[in-house]
């Protein structure tokens, strides 16, 4: 009973210790904010990034996502992930159905008490990244030095990629007005989408576009970025976060290890295709916490 009695003792200052602790650890780091929903495609997502979650599986949502990395980093008192791959900007304020499920209308998520908000969408509308991966491998066969990508989609010297970015930025802004309304006093960051191609060299095997093209994709990619920050500048009410300055050195051909971005080979324990890793989202939100703490 002596050992008993000791053991018992043990334990509870072990208890308390760890309680005093937790609560040390609580003081200092406060909950700057209450509640942070997250809201987005498959950049936002991390589809394959282990481990997914369920809440619709067929989302792809994953448990180590830069919302996830960034609500832990902020010590945020709740936060709501209801980003989904393949979501658009029509997918803000209408259900998604996706394979075993539906994801709802993600402005859905918001509450008058949500006090930060991350945006990251865009890619899909008009179909932009898709038409890109899709349609640009295929072509580098034709051309391997040129740029035969671009000119499948020049029609009578306009780029229509491009030129449907007009439309994106509408969309956007439409996007950050339903968010006000519906949490009018959150600070609503509108994520930019990380560098997919390098600022100068080709990796065939890894980004099997034709290598004049390279140049093209990132143009697409600033052009895309700019139509989400000239959204928020007609806003007024959010701001910009800027992932493709920050990701210079991490596209899809960088060194192992530097990487943020899988290329066209899909592994199904790590990323998906032409889709972020998991160090890409650690990157990604180590740049939003530090644009909050400017």
């Amino acid at each position: 009973m002596r050992t008993t009695r000791l053991l018992s003792t043990a334990f509870a200052v072990v208890a308390l210790l760890a309680a005093s602790a937790t609560a040390a650890a609580a003081a200092t780091h406060p909950a700057r904010y209450r509640h942070y929903v997250a809201l987005g495609d498959s950049y936002t997502a991390g589809p394959l990034i282990p481990l997914p979650r369920l809440d619709p599986l067929g989302c792809l949502r994953s448990t180590a996502n830069y919302p996830a990395v960034l609500a832990a980093r902020l010590h945020v008192g709740t936060y709501t992930d209801v980003s989904c791959s393949g979501a658009d900007t029509s997918d803000m304020t209408h259900a998604q159905n996706v394979p075993l499920g539906v994801n709802p209308a993600q402005l859905s998520a918001l509450r008058p008490g949500t006090d930060l908000v991350t945006l990251g969408i865009g890619g899909n509308d008009s179909g932009v990244f898709g038409s890109l991966v899709g349609t640009c491998p295929s072509l580098r066969a034709s051309d391997p030095t040129g740029n035969p990508c671009q000119q499948h989609f020049t029609t009578n010297g306009v780029d229509t990629v491009k030129a449907a970015l007009a439309t994106t930025q509408r969309n956007v802004q439409s996007v950050l007005a339903g968010i006000h309304a519906r949490s009018p006093h959150a600070k609503v960051l509108a994520v930019g989408y990380p560098r997919i191609a390098p600022e100068s060299g080709y990796c065939p095997d890894i980004l099997p576009f034709a290598d004049g093209d390279y140049a093209w994709l990132s143009s697409v990619e600033e052009a895309l970025n700019a139509a989400i920050s000239n959204a928020v500048a007609a806003d007024g009410h959010s701001s910009y976060v800027d992932t493709f300055g920050p990701s210079s050195g991490h596209d899809a051909c960088a060194p192992d290890g530097a990487a943020w971005i899988n290329g066209k080979d899909t592994l199904p324990l790590a990323a998906a295709a032409y889709h972020p890793l998991a160090r890409g989202m650690a990157g990604v939100a180590t740049v939003i916490a530090r644009h909050l703490n400017r």
